[in-house]
C-alpha cells in the first residue's frame, strides 16, 4: 500500500464517516431542546462542527492523495521499533485507566492536565515545553469558558476545587 492508497481511502473513510455523522447519527441520537438561546450552547453545535471539521480533513487528504506522487514504495516495511510500539500502546490503555480513576478523586481539569502531559511525554513529542504549557492552559482555559461564560457545572474533585 502506497502513501497516495492510504491518504485516498484516509479521506474517504473521514468523508464517509462525516456524512453519516452529519445526516444520521447526529440527527437521530442527540436530542437538544428547542429554546436554545445561544447556538454555541445548542448540544448540536459540537457535533456538526466536528462532523464539518471531520469532513474537511477528508477532503484535504483526498486531495493530497490526488495531487502527491505516484511512489511505488511501500508503507508497511516491519519496524525494528515494534516492541516498543507494544509498550507505548500498553502506556496509553495505563494512561486512560489512570484518568478514569483519577476523575472523580481530581476532578476533570486537574485530570485532564495529567492525562495530557503523559500523552505528551508517551510519545515523546519534540515540545516539551509547548506540551506542557497546553497540558495546563488548554483545560484551565476551557474550565473558565465553560463553568464562567457559559454557565456550565465543570466535575471537580475532592481534593482540589477550582474556583
Amino acid at each position: 500500500m502506497t502513501n497516495r492508497t492510504v491518504q485516498l481511502q484516509l479521506g474517504f473513510g473521514a468523508c464517509i464517516a462525516a456524512i453519516f455523522l452529519i445526516f444520521v447519527a447526529i440527527p437521530e441520537w442527540v436530542a437538544s431542546p428547542s429554546n436554545v438561546r445561544n447556538i454555541i450552547l445548542s448540544p448540536l453545535f459540537w457535533p456538526y462542527t466536528l462532523a464539518g471539521f471531520t469532513a474537511l480533513v477528508g477532503l484535504g487528504l483526498i486531495v493530497a492523495g490526488l495531487s502527491g506522487s505516484n511512489d511505488p514504495t511501500p508503507l508497511n516495511e516491519p519496524s525494528a521499533d515494534a516492541p516498543m510500539a507494544w509498550l507505548r500502546l500498553l502506556g496509553m490503555a495505563a494512561i486512560m485507566a489512570g484518568t478514569m480513576i483519577l476523575l472523580p478523586r481530581l476532578g476533570m481539569v486537574w485530570t485532564c492536565m495529567l492525562a495530557f502531559a503523559a500523552s505528551a511525554f508517551l510519545v515523546r513529542t519534540r515540545h516539551p515545553v509547548a506540551a506542557l504549557i497546553c497540558a495546563v492552559v488548554v483545560p484551565l482555559a476551557l474550565y473558565a469558558f465553560f463553568a464562567h461564560v457559559a454557565g456550565v457545572a465543570i466535575p471537580q474533585g475532592n481534593i482540589v476545587r477550582l474556583p
